[in-house]
Order: structure tokens, then C-alpha cells, then sequence
């Protein structure tokens, strides 16, 4: 059975964000959330995993505003990588870059552009792999980055360009009876989402999410997270759709932060995705642990407007 993406897109590597409390999202994602910061460069620090491959999992910058600055996907080769830059070139997307040796850590060849809604996705294969080990029994700290979740007021129209553009498959979708379509789970590869689209009034990060070890972990996780006051916003609980785990945290900048355990890795091409109607207190939480979703916890997520997108010159 084949999870192959069709322009040999494999995974998500790293999610780059522009914060202005700069040195207190440092402190927080080293010594709260448990990253390892493996390298600074001015005003950019690099956060690892270390149960991850990746060179790095969330790429921090100094800025005046907050923003998103990247989202980074792996490519299977630079075959690939030329043959998808090719692609979208004659089909109007806009590349913000043509492929080249990339100057990032791991080095690699790559190339961005801007998806539907003016975030800048970058495309890279060949990037090498940094030292990384077992997470062990009991240790409360992310083993890879799971899924970012992104706000788009017009979630349909983004899941459509991701899988018309970039090859992602939908798993599985969220509905309410009053709001429509709320979000949309896309994969690239055999997990069930690496990337998800959500309802919001304006386009922004609505989450990143990070893999635990295991339940223990996770929930050693979320209260050391819980203890260190930063604010929770949802969770503990267990998601229907992709039957991940959940916990929810605001970080000092305002984007907001999961730690997950136990995502589904769908076992056929022939998923047939569902569409959960979010009234179900099951779809959003089938231990009922977690507070029901209401709309002051969704509207944590919402985020601030992201003003870094880029937008279109008029015709």
C-alpha cells in the first residue's frame, strides 16, 4: 500500500515564527515546553526535538510583530523538489524562491512559495539528519513535532489548494450545523493529519502540535506545562478524529501549543474520510475529560491577524 504524496511531499519538518518577546519564548520552549535550543544565529534561535531527526522543529525570530514566517515540508528527492517548483510555476503559484541549496542547518535544496492564503511554505529534500535519540520511559518531552493547524477564513478553499496544488489527501472533517465545515485534516503521508485547516475569522497559526512518548508522558507533559502557570486552554482529552490526545496551551506570544500522543496511522489508500458533526460531545472529546468546546475556547486560537501573509498586487 502506497501513502506516497503525489509530488513526493513526506512530512512536516518545521514551523517558523516571528514573536516580539523574543527572550521569553526562548526560555519557554526550552525549559517549559522541552525542546533543545541547538543553535542561535542573531536574533533566530533553532528548537529541536530530541526524539526528531529534523534539524530543527520550530524556528523562533526577533521581530516587531508576531507572525508566520514558514512552514517546511520534506520532499522525497531534488527531482522532486525541481519537478514541483516546475508545477506550480505553470500553474500561477507564486514561488518566492527557485530551487537551490538551501543555507538553513542540514543544509538541503529547496525552494518557496505562497500557498492560497499568503503563507510562505518551503519544500526541501536532502536536508541531513541530526543526531537524535529514544525518548525514555517518563520523560516529558516532545519526541517529534506532530501537525501545525492553521486559520483560514475560508477553510474549504485552502483544504481545495492543498490537495490541488500540493498533493494533500483529506482524512477527515469537522462540522457544525450553524457554521458549516470547521476543519479539515490533510495528510502527506500514513499519518492522519500532518497539516489542518480551521475556521477562523482571519488567516493566522490556529496550533503547532508536538508527539509524546506515550500517555504518561503526555500527561507528565501537560502537568509540568500546567504548573509552570502558563495558560491551558483545552484538554486533557482524546479527539475522535485521528484519535490523538490533546492538550492545549496559549505560549507567551499568544499561538497556541499541543502536546498529543497516540495520532492514527491510517492502514489504506482507501480512506474514506468522515465529517464529524462538532455538537457530538464525542467528536471533540471521547475520554469527557476536557471542557466542552465553546466558543471562548475556541476563540484562544483564533490568534491575531497575521499581517506577514503576502498579498496579491490587484490585476
Amino acid at each position: 500500500m502506497s501513502h506516497l504524496n503525489a509530488f513526493g511531499i513526506t512530512h512536516l519538518r518545521h514551523v517558523d515564527l516571528a514573536v516580539p518577546d523574543y527572550a521569553t519564548q526562548r526560555t519557554f520552549y526550552r525549559d517549559t515546553w522541552g525542546l533543545s535550543e541547538v543553535g542561535t544565529d542573531g536574533d533566530l534561535s533553532y528548537l529541536a526535538a530530541e526524539g526528531s531527526p529534523e534539524q530543527y522543529v520550530i524556528r523562533l525570530r526577533k521581530a516587531d510583530e508576531k507572525r508566520l514566517d514558514l512552514i517546511s515540508f520534506g520532499a522525497t528527492d531534488e527531482a522532486a523538489v525541481d519537478a514541483l517548483a516546475a508545477k506550480l510555476g505553470t500553474q500561477g503559484v507564486q514561488l518566492v524562491s527557485q530551487p537551490g541549496k538551501l543555507q538553513t542547518a542540514g543544509g538541503g535544496y529547496g525552494f518557496r512559495f505562497f500557498d492560497g492564503d499568503g503563507r510562505t511554505i518551503e519544500i526541501s529534500s536532502d536536508v541531513a539528519s541530526r543526531r537524535h535519540r529514544a525518548i525514555e520511559e517518563g520523560e516529558a518531552i516532545p519526541v517529534r513535532i506532530s501537525h501545525a493547524v492553521m486559520n483560514s477564513n475560508d477553510p474549504t478553499a485552502t483544504k481545495d489548494w492543498y490537495e490541488t496544488y500540493l498533493g494533500f489527501k483529506l482524512s477527515d472533517t469537522l462540522w457544525s450545523q450553524h457554521m458549516g465545515e470547521m476543519m479539515h485534516f490533510m495528510r502527506c503521508n500514513d499519518w492522519h493529519h500532518s497539516l489542518a485547516i480551521a475556521r477562523g475569522p482571519h488567516t493566522s497559526v490556529h496550533h503547532v502540535s508536538f508527539e509524546m512518548r506515550g500517555l504518561d508522558e503526555y500527561m507528565r507533559g501537560t502537568g509540568r506545562v500546567m504548573r509552570a502557570g502558563i495558560k491551558k486552554i483545552w484538554g486533557p482529552g482524546r479527539h475522535l478524529a485521528g484519535n490523538n490526545t490533546f492538550t492545549y496551551f496559549l505560549d507567551p506570544s499568544g499561538n497556541t501549543m499541543e502536546y498529543t500522543t497516540e495520532l492514527e496511522r491510517l492502514e489504506t489508500d482507501q480512506w474514506h474520510p468522515t465529517l464529524y458533526d462538532i455538537a457530538d460531545p464525542q467528536t471533540q472529546d471521547q475520554w469527557g475529560t476536557a471542557d466542552p468546546m465553546s466558543e471562548i475556547i475556541a476563540k484562544d486560537s483564533f490568534n491575531a491577524p497575521d499581517h506577514g501573509v503576502f498579498v496579491a498586487p490587484p490585476v
